[in-house]
């Protein structure tokens, strides 16, 4: 008995990564008509941008085998209903906030993320901007710039040149969707062995379990001045925490019995989202889904980009350059993340029972992030 109780756990949780995607297919249980209009109207929700048509030639060869990576930005973009979210102030400016490359396997088995700290500086390459505009290449420069002056294509191609491969697919999601898409999957659970008050994010929590609706979850993934060390590094980790949570969250639920929920999620969703152009439709985020139907949270590695303090600076950090180079290598060849980057992590802020505070985490002072937060 208890094996078919694990096994239906196990089953729950792999249906989690496929998150409001896969929930998408549900709608022809609608009916034709209503399906119809649902299909027209959500794909006029998604955004696109074409990175192939910008980005041209001279990109590394596209992913063959099966494999595939996927950029995932959230942009901190104080725009429209994004202005009064989760603290912080960038004017008019948008950054990559996150940022995530994704790699999933050749047999759509396993995916290995990996967390890019926004602070790391990098070499970003000429670029064009989404007006027109030429953004000429730039040395020592903090990653998140690279959107904020030149979009997504710019924020591509200076992941592309960091990590030596192919982004096959970029998904960008803003504050305001964020927060509403987990309102609309009703709320997550996170965890906290130290007690939070984040003046910044606004977030505060008392130590223990709590369940965050979407404002709270929102300030839970941007809170960094008020626990651990301060840093960027840490707030990852509760990123990372995050992303799990709403795989359980959505592994938990069964979205295709309830219409109108269904329909609420997916409209949240698509509303949020900025793909390229391959992506921007609902058949193909279907599609997507169902190539990732069999990866849960304990099909997922989930790792920082090793870094080290930054020599001309020490609120910066660069990439350690043996084990990142490790790093991209393993990807690269479809190959699991390297036991040494795993075992050399950054521990969560939030959890003191994990071992190392992440003020003692191998980057040392490199995490401590003097960028606006």
């Amino acid at each position: 008995m208890s094996d078919r109780r694990t096994d239906r756990t196990t089953s729950s949780r792999r249906r989690g990564l496929r998150i409001a995607l896969y929930a998408l297919a549900g709608l022809v249980l609608l009916g034709a008509g209503a399906a119809g209009y649902a299909y027209w109207r959500l794909n006029g929700n998604i955004h696109s941008v074409d990175i192939d048509a910008q980005l041209g030639a001279g990109r590394p060869p596209a992913s063959i085998g099966g494999a595939f990576n996927i950029l995932v930005l959230g942009s901190d973009s104080r725009a429209g209903a994004n202005g009064s979210l989760a603290g912080g102030d960038t004017g008019d400016s948008a950054r990559s906030d996150t940022a995530m490359v994704v790699h999933v396997n050749k047999d759509h088995a396993h995916a290995s993320v990996v967390s890019i700290p926004r602070d790391t500086l990098v070499s970003r390459p000429a670029c064009t901007a989404p007006d027109g505009t030429a953004v000429p290449a730039a040395r020592s420069v903090m990653y998140n710039s690279a959107f904020e002056v030149g979009g997504p294509a710019c924020a591509v191609k200076t992941t592309e040149q960091l990590t030596g491969m192919r982004m096959d697919h970029y998904v960008q999601i803003d504050f305001a969707g964020f927060a509403s898409l987990i309102d609309a999957i009703g709320g997550v659970d996170v965890t906290t062995t130290v007690p939070i008050s984040d003046q910044d994010s606004g977030l505060r929590l008392p130590a223990g379990t709590h369940h965050l609706a979407g404002a709270q979850a929102l300030a839970f993934v941007r809170t960094r001045h008020a626990i651990g060390n301060g840093s960027d590094l840490g707030r990852i980790e509760l990123q990372k925490q995050m992303v799990k949570s709403i795989m359980h969250q959505v592994g938990a639920m069964n979205l295709t019995s309830n219409p109108a929920h269904l329909w609420s999620v997916a409209d949240k969703l698509t509303r949020s989202m900025t793909t390229d152009s391959e992506l921007a439709s609902v058949s193909a985020l279907v599609g997507l889904a169902n190539t990732l139907k069999a990866i849960g949270p304990d099909q997922m590695t989930m790792v920082t980009l090793p870094v080290v303090t930054a020599p001309s600076d020490p609120n910066r950090v660069v990439p350690q350059k043996s084990d990142a180079a490790q790093l991209w290598a393993a990807l690269q060849g479809d190959s699991p993340v390297p036991q040494a980057v795993v075992s050399a992590q950054p521990s969560n802020p939030a959890d003191r029972t994990t071992g190392a505070s992440a003020a003692t985490s191998p980057a040392g002072p490199a995490a401590t992030a003097a960028a606006r937060g």
